[in-house]
């Protein structure tokens, strides 16, 4: 038990002069207290209150403060990175809307570009009626060996009507619906061609090979070049007795000339004009090769 408190029976009791001693700590304090409180003219308890404030609420306070501008600072980077991201997502759009119109732009680039060299290949044969089209499917395989084409019987295409490109031979109109047609080109299995070596007017029989076209030719036979005249790029064009071909129409050029086991006649390759890994657009000649009454003209091109 403490020296001063002390327990008598149930009762607590403190020793007088204990008493005494902590009686006149507390008067002493009171006096301390009022005569703040006369010197500030505040309130009894302001001063005190004040102390404490000091001690344990201004640190509380500031510690809110710091809390406060540092969410403020956070709320205010969200914000900004909020901004920036809706600013990246408008630039992705207009990047994207610019990709969009360049390719556009690229493609009627293209467009006009063949659309001149139809122009010009409009001139290279000026004398025939023709009309353009768009090609509009093709078959199965890396070639265009038989494809389709936007115009038909409405636009007056008819069977066996000549198709150009590149400025060369490409085919002829094999079917025809009221307004789409079908092609088939010089390069197919099945297609013959008789051309005519332009320098030296010898007859020779182009003959479609879609195997052979994988290196960028088509086969020629029956030529009948005595002299050795025909050479490595000479022009072959389609010839006057073609059954079913206009003549002088490019087909393309000698590639190369080999002999034949009868000694008489020659065989070799010919690089075609026309491309036909791309093609896109295409004349087809409204006129037809005429047959001539007599009946002696040559059937010798075919592809049926």
């Amino acid at each position: 038990m403490s020296p001063i408190i002390r327990r008598t029976g149930e009762d607590f009791r403190i020793p007088s002069k204990y008493l005494l001693s902590i009686l006149s700590v507390l008067s002493v304090i009171l006096m301390l207290v009022t005569f703040s409180v006369e010197r500030s003219k505040l309130g009894p308890f302001e001063g005190p209150l004040n102390a404490f404030a000091g001690v344990f609420i201004a640190p509380l306070q500031r510690g809110i403060t710091t809390v406060g501008t540092s969410l403020k600072k956070t709320s205010d980077r969200l914000s900004e990175i909020t901004k920036l991201l809706d600013e990246n997502e408008r630039l992705k759009k207009e990047i994207e809307d610019l990709k969009i119109e360049n390719s556009k732009l690229e493609q009627d680039k293209y467009e006009l570009t063949k659309l001149r060299e139809l122009y010009a290949l409009q001139d290279d044969y000026g004398n025939y009626k023709k009309i353009g089209a768009r090609v509009t499917g093709r078959d199965s395989g890396n070639w265009f060996s038989t494809f389709t084409i936007d115009k038909g019987e409405d636009q007056g295409i008819k069977v066996d009507m000549n198709v150009l490109a590149d400025g060369g031979l490409v085919g002829r109109v094999i079917k025809v619906g009221p307004d789409w047609a079908t092609v088939q080109s010089i390069i197919s299995d099945n297609s013959y061609v008789s051309g005519m070596v332009l320098s030296t007017q010898d007859i020779l029989m182009v003959k479609g090979n879609l195997n052979k076209y994988e290196k960028g030719a088509i086969s020629f036979t029956d030529l009948k070049d005595r002299t050795g005249a025909v050479k490595a790029g000479d022009k072959v064009v389609t010839s006057y007795i073609s059954s079913k071909y206009l003549p002088g129409i490019l087909i393309g050029y000698v590639y190369s000339v080999n002999d034949d086991n009868n000694n008489i006649t020659k065989s070799g390759n010919i690089t075609p004009a026309a491309d036909f890994a791309h093609l896109n657009d295409v004349l087809v000649i409204l006129d037809q090769k005429q047959i001539p009454k007599d009946g002696l003209e040559h059937k010798t091109d075919s592809n049926d």
